[in-house]
């Protein structure tokens, strides 16, 4: 099984509903809950999903949306390991170095995002949640 960690802009296209993107994250989230594939997500992107969230929704709203959402994904700690090995990276984006060592330090096998530049220097694969998709179709 497939373990990915999910970057924080796959999450806002599912819980925003963004329309260029939402039904691709709708199939990835939908393979985790059939438990074809296993999502995680750092503690990092659940708190920055909550702040965006909220400033388009009501609080209210907001925490529903995500009390929904935690049984699709398990959250992994971000601990002071992974804060170093971040601050230490080459990455240019700190958020995207803490969501990669946090793959790494978990041993998560793929991450998922639309932003594949920012993880150029990956050691692990990076798609787009239309890539993995298309790829487990072919399989």
């Amino acid at each position: 099984m497939d373990r990915i960690l999910v970057d924080t802009n796959i999450v806002l296209d599912l819980l925003a509903e963004r329309e260029k993107f939402v039904t691709e994250a709708q199939e990835l989230f939908t393979l985790s809950d059939k438990n074809e594939i296993k999502l995680y997500i750092s503690s990092l992107i659940f708190a920055d999903s909550y702040y965006i969230l909220s400033q388009q929704l009501k609080i209210n709203d907001v925490r529903k949306i995500l009390r929904k959402f935690k049984v699709l994904v398990e959250i992994l700690p971000t601990n002071d390991k992974i804060i170093d090995l971040s601050l230490e990276s080459d990455f240019k984006d700190f958020e995207d170095a803490v969501q990669y060592y946090t793959a790494v330090e978990n041993e998560i096998s793929i991450i998922i995002t639309r932003n594949l530049k920012d993880f150029k220097s990956a050691k692990i694969p990076v798609m787009t949640a239309k890539e993995y998709i298309n790829i487990r179709k072919q399989l």
